[in-house]
This record gives C-alpha cells, sequence and structure tokens, in this order.
C-alpha cells in the first residue's frame, strides 16, 4: 500500500495522488479540512488529520505507518483563509484581529497587537515581514492601545499607513502587507519549526520518496533550503584533513537547483501565485 502525505490546499495535485493508494490530508484549519473532505468525497482512500505538519512523525506513528511514499507541503495562508474575511488576515477588510489558522489555539493577532511590548512587535514586523520601518509601526501601536485597544484590522491598517512615510508607499503593494504577514507568522509559529519538520518530512519517506514543498514569501522559502542543503550531507570538512570529522548524514538529494516557479501564464491565471515557488528533495 502506498501512503502519500499531504499538507494546505493543493487540490488538483491531491486529486491526482488519489488514483492509487492513500492520501493523508493534515490541517491545523478545521475548515479548510472540511472543504477538502467536500472536494475529494468520492475518493474512499483519503484520512484527514486536524493538526500541524510540524506533528509529522508522530501523525505517522498514531496511523502506525513507519514511512510514505511521498509529501507534499502546501506553506502559508490559503486562498480560502484570504477570502474568509471575518477571520481577520486580509488588510483589504474590515474584521476582528484573529488570523488562527486553528481557531481552537489561544493565541491570536489581537493579543500581539495589544499585549507584546513594543520590542517583540519591532522585531517580529522586521525578522517576519522584513518591514524597513518596523520600529515606527511598533512605536505607533503602543502609543494607539494606550488610548484604547486594537481591536480590528481597520485600525490596525490606520495605524501602519500613518507610520510609513508617502516616499516609501507604492501602488504595487500595500502598506499593510509586511506587517500583516509578519504577525500571522507569529501567531501561527510558520517559520520557527520549519527546518525540523523539513528533515522530519525528509525522514519519513521511503527510498527514493520525494518531499515536494511550495513556498510563498523568502522566509520560508530561505528555511526550506537551508534544511535540504543540510540534508544532502555535504562533507564541510577541510580539503587537507585524511578523513571527514563533520559527521555529516547525507539523507538524499535535492532535485530542484533552483526551485521551480509559475509561467507568466499561470501568473496572470492566478495572480496570487506570483511569490510560489517549489523545490524538492529525494531521499536515498
Amino acid at each position: 500500500m502506498e501512503h502519500y502525505g499531504g499538507a494546505g490546499h493543493s487540490s488538483e495535485i491531491i486529486k491526482k495522488l488519489t488514483d492509487k493508494g492513500t492520501l493523508i490530508g493534515i490541517d491545523k484549519d478545521e475548515e479548510a479540512l472540511m472543504a477538502s473532505r467536500r472536494k475529494l468525497e468520492k475518493y474512499k482512500n483519503v484520512i484527514y488529520i486536524h493538526n500541524n505538519h510540524d506533528k509529522i512523525k508522530e501523525i505517522l506513528n498514531t496511523l502506525h505507518i513507519k514511512e510514505v511514499d511521498g509529501i507534499l507541503l502546501d506553506l502559508g495562508i490559503s486562498s480560502y483563509q484570504i477570502d474568509e474575511k471575518e477571520r481577520g488576515f486580509s488588510y483589504m477588510a474590515d474584521a476582528n484581529l484573529d488570523m488562527r489558522m486553528d481557531k481552537n489555539q489561544e493565541l491570536t493577532a489581537w493579543q500581539v497587537v495589544n499585549e507584546y511590548k513594543e520590542e517583540t512587535i519591532a522585531d517580529i514586523l522586521f525578522n517576519y515581514g522584513e518591514e524597513k520601518f518596523s520600529r515606527a509601526i511598533a512605536r505607533n501601536i503602543v502609543l494607539s492601545r494606550k488610548k484604547a485597544s486594537i481591536d480590528t484590522t481597520k485600525q490596525l491598517v490606520e495605524i501602519i499607513e500613518k507610520s510609513i512615510p508617502g516616499f516609501a508607499k507604492t501602488k504595487n503593494s500595500h502598506p499593510a502587507k509586511k506587517t500583516f504577514q509578519a504577525i500571522r507568522i507569529e501567531v501561527n509559529n510558520e517559520i520557527r519549526p520549519l527546518e525540523k519538520t523539513v528533515k522530519d518530512c525528509i525522514e519519513s519517506l521511503k527510498s527514493g520518496g520525494r518531499l515536494c514543498i511550495i513556498t510563498f514569501h523568502s522566509l520560508e522559502d530561505r528555511a526550506v533550503k537551508k534544511a535540504f542543503i543540510e540534508s544532502e550531507g555535504k562533507c564541510t570538512c577541510l580539503p587537507d584533513l585524511p578523513y571527514c570529522v563533520c559527521n555529516k548524514k547525507k539523507l538524499g538529494e535535492i532535485i530542484t537547483k533552483k526551485p521551480i516557479i509559475p509561467t507568466e501564464k499561470e501568473k496572470k491565471e492566478n495572480p496570487r501565485s506570483k511569490g510560489a515557488k517549489l523545490r524538492i528533495f529525494e531521499k536515498r
């Protein structure tokens, strides 16, 4: 029996995988799982797991599955989550500050904005959003919440817009885009465990199995690239040493030396695919 692990919302790819074997669909978002059930209702060989792909080894162990034939990680936020305006992911609609992929977790965007220290907020915006004006935005967030709590996405957007100077604003990018990305990543802990998750996925593959990862921003892509390089296990010892002392373990090889990106046709058909990058690793 072949087993395929899937996370995210790449429904067309997933439909192809269900032709044989068993598909294991993992998602933190219960609504996303319900949507997948509807799309794949005619397939009886799909197992739906409400959990995080960071727990891949634990999940497979619970299912009594030692190894799988392939894994697809579709990282980041989905179009479905963005379009559900009341969930607070979008800076284009007014909603409560939430941004949780898993509605059962306690931490929300409201807590990050209203309870985190100014310095911590600034660091999050800079590290996770690469926001140049992170200090100014964090300072204005703290000044604003002293008067009254910041409860909605609209309130937060207004603070961000006042914090960024006019010369730095462009027509091609909303001024709140980077801040919203950063807060979302913090709320859902998307980056910190990623490198370990990649290695856990590789170790969960059968020999010859492949791990395919789709990323949508540079932070994710850098973490995946780093984990792939480390998993290739290339020796880092000095060339004049008689034998290897770095003990690098080779788990397999990178199939995509450069990431696969959408074609111009794909970008026109789906503008949200513009930042997508696909990297593939094959276990030895």
